[in-house]
């Protein structure tokens, strides 16, 4: 018996130590090297209201705005995951051409990879900026602002991910679409 509750002291300092305390002292020092990380990168607006994520995508679908990347899971951080459908299952065939169809892609002007297939949790935040160009004039014709705008204020917001290391520039879709409604208002319903 005396063996049995040593085990179970032994068994409760490890869990305060190892999960309570590790826990609190990485959250506390997050804290204060990284708070925005910490905190969820959360975006909000002027007034303070929380519009997203800079770390998970979210669904756009009116002509006035930049689409994301598809996602299998529907765009749900809960539940973020591919769909681990092979490249010759009909419905992955069927959900790019689908994607193919939606942007008006043709042999003259091929949709980017990224705007046709998702990513591997679901939820990527950016696209290609060469994905954000093939819809500048989609989303600048819907908003009645020039296309060179709208190209403009992409190039302003694309950025190497992996700094000097990667060569393709990517763009954050959600402040990509506030920084459009910010320069020409928010997109209407009517529009």
């Amino acid at each position: 018996m005396q063996t049995f509750i040593a085990s179970l002291r032994i068994t409760a300092a490890t869990m305060v130590i190892c999960v309570a305390a590790y826990t609190l002292a990485i959250l506390g020092i997050a804290q204060v090297v990284t708070p925005e990380s910490a905190n969820g990168s959360l975006i909000r607006r002027a007034d303070g209201t929380v519009v997203g994520s800079r770390l998970i995508g979210q669904r756009f679908e009116q002509p006035g705005y930049f689409w994301p990347r598809p996602s299998a899971c529907d765009y749900n951080a809960a539940g973020a995951a591919g769909s681990n459908k092979s490249p010759t299952s009909p419905d992955l065939i069927a959900r790019a051409s689908a994607m193919i169809a939606r942007h008006g892609a043709t042999a003259d002007t091929p949709l980017p990879a990224d705007l046709a297939a998702a990513s591997g949790g679901g939820l990527d935040p950016h696209i290609t900026q060469r994905a954000a160009l093939y819809q500048a004039t989609r989303v600048a014709g819907a908003r009645g602002v020039p296309t060179k705008e709208v190209e403009a204020l992409i190039q302003k917001f694309a950025f190497s991910p992996g700094g000097p290391l990667t060569s393709d520039l990517v763009v954050n879709v959600l402040e990509l679409n506030l920084a459009m409604d910010e320069a020409s208002g928010p997109v209407s319903a009517s529009r």
